[in-house]
């Protein structure tokens, strides 16, 4: 890897394009390394995970919104939508962002953290139906799969968006657009175009992941993955993109970020080195904020030892600068502590999570979230005793490189009579490095648990034989690479709209 200086140059400043960090990311796209056997065997891992927490979200509203607007926009070559009878086809930038929110909606899938957010397997719903409407086969998918989640992990390893209250997604897009020209096999010039064009309609404010957090969280990526789409149509066609999108005098930095006196680092591969950026991301084993999964398993652990929850005093968790401002009382949210919140808000309430984790011992996709377990007295009464705060020890951890890079806390529980129970988890059970790191056959358990009941068992080994042969998928055989549910899974129809 090459770590590359990212700052803004004023017009009349001399800037190649071979220097623009657009340009690079392409030059990352096009480059056509052989991809490694544990990064194919993890882009598997991540099409099973992506499927899912689509089938389990299928029937709920966003995802019959998102499904509706998408029929509305049929195609005879287009992509097929999660659900659907693969004869069903709408046009591509819809198939992405009907399936990008399926994907998106229960925040169930992998993530990668570093100076900002992501979860890389957004990029595969708009990827994946480019693929099966230009009639990519297996290699290639898997091709423009490594590379979306190559230039997305780079990106959020050296630019941080959230600072600024941007939201996540303008790393997306220009991923997502890199991909597809990884895909389609186009020129660094064109990849180069739609790059920056995908940047330059993807930025978005961090408000859809603030206060009152409503069902625009799980559309927010799949628009991302639409926009790319488009950007790539576009510089197909020979149009071109503001540019320098990053580096411009009124640019992305100079405005949007730490503005023109600023310096970013963006590690890259270089020319021939092979794109492993997958192998650095993880899953999740709970529908929840990533930052939340060790302390659902602390959680577990320490509910036993702390017996009658009615006598715990006060709960402290301490953690991270990210934790304790996005999902803890850092961030200053009524919202969080309130029990007839959104189901995306409490998704953001560690406060919530970690009381209902104690008392459940575990948690539950649906069942952790409905109304009415949100609204138990004493779950109030327990949340409402539970603050963070940030520790310098868990902010350094959170930033460290490799094995030492953790998203987990400390908890310190005061009983009723001065007694103190604590412990601390520094990486979730199911991460890499945990106890129980996630492989294959989990990813195969955590897809047939959530589809049991909606994807009939053929169905899902149907699914999943496809994926075993990932690499060595026909054209005709990607289109398959989809799982459908008997109608009267679907949900109801939504309201009429314009489409």
């Amino acid at each position: 890897m090459k770590s590359h200086d990212v700052r803004t140059y004023k017009s009349a400043e001399p800037l190649a394009r071979e220097d623009q960090l657009a340009w690079k990311l392409a030059a990352v796209a096009t480059d056509a390394v052989a991809v490694e056997p544990a990064v194919i065997d993890m882009i598997g891992n991540r099409i099973i995970d992506n499927a899912a927490v689509a089938a389990a979200s299928i029937a709920r509203g966003p995802i019959r919104s998102a499904r509706a607007q998408a029929l509305g926009h049929r195609s005879a070559k287009g992509a097929t939508l999660f659900g659907l009878a693969a004869d069903t086809l709408v046009s591509p930038e819809w198939a992405a962002w009907a399936n990008g929110t399926a994907v998106r909606e229960l925040d169930f899938h992998d993530t990668f953290l570093a100076a900002d957010y992501s979860h890389p397997g957004d990029n595969i719903p708009p990827i994946l139906a480019v693929a099966q409407v230009k009639g990519c086969d297996g290699a290639a998918l898997v091709r423009g799969l490594a590379a979306g989640y190559e230039i997305q992990v780079d990106l959020v390893r050296g630019i941080c968006l959230h600072e600024h209250k941007i939201d996540h997604i303008a790393h997306l897009g220009p991923s997502a657009a890199g991909g597809i020209g990884a895909l389609l096999g186009l020129s660094t010039e064109i990849t180069y175009q739609a790059i920056q064009q995908a940047l330059h309609v993807t930025t978005t404010t961090r408000q859809s992941r603030k206060g009152e957090i409503s069902t625009w969280k799980a559309f927010a990526p799949a628009f991302a993955g639409k926009m790319a789409i488009e950007a790539v149509d576009r510089a197909m066609r020979g149009e071109g993109a503001p540019s320098p999108a990053y580096e411009g005098e009124d640019g992305f930095i100079a405005w949007l970020l730490s503005g023109p006196d600023h310096v970013y680092q963006v590690p890259l591969p270089e020319p021939g080195e092979a794109k492993q950026a997958i192998l650095h991301t993880y899953t999740k084993e709970y529908s929840a904020e990533y930052q939340s999964q060790a302390l659902i398993d602390l959680a577990k652990k320490m509910g036993p030892r702390i017996g009658d929850l009615t006598r715990v005093k006060d709960i402290l968790i301490r953690t991270s600068h990210h934790t304790h401002n996005v999902i803890g009382t850092g961030a200053n949210d009524p919202q969080k502590m309130d029990p007839t919140a959104s189901r995306e808000t409490l998704d953001h309430s560690i406060m919530y999570i970690f009381a209902v984790a104690l008392e459940d011992g575990g948690w539950h996709h649906v069942r952790s979230y409905a109304p009415e377990r949100a609204q138990r007295p004493e779950t109030v009464a327990l949340w409402h005793r539970i603050a963070t705060v940030e520790d310098p020890k868990w902010t350094e951890r959170y930033h460290a490189p490799g094995a030492d890079k953790a998203f987990g806390g400390q908890v310190i529980v005061t009983m009723a009579d001065g007694s103190v129970i604590q412990d601390e988890l520094a990486i979730a059970d199911a991460h890499p490095l945990g106890a129980r790191p996630f492989g294959r056959a989990q990813y195969v358990e955590k897809f047939r648990t959530l589809a049991d009941g909606i994807v009939e068992p053929a169905e899902q080994d149907r699914f999943l034989a496809l994926v075993e042969r990932l690499p060595e998928l026909s054209a005709e055989e990607v289109r398959q690479l989809n799982f459908v549910v008997p109608a009267d899974r679907l949900g109801a129809e939504p309201p009429a709209g314009i489409f």
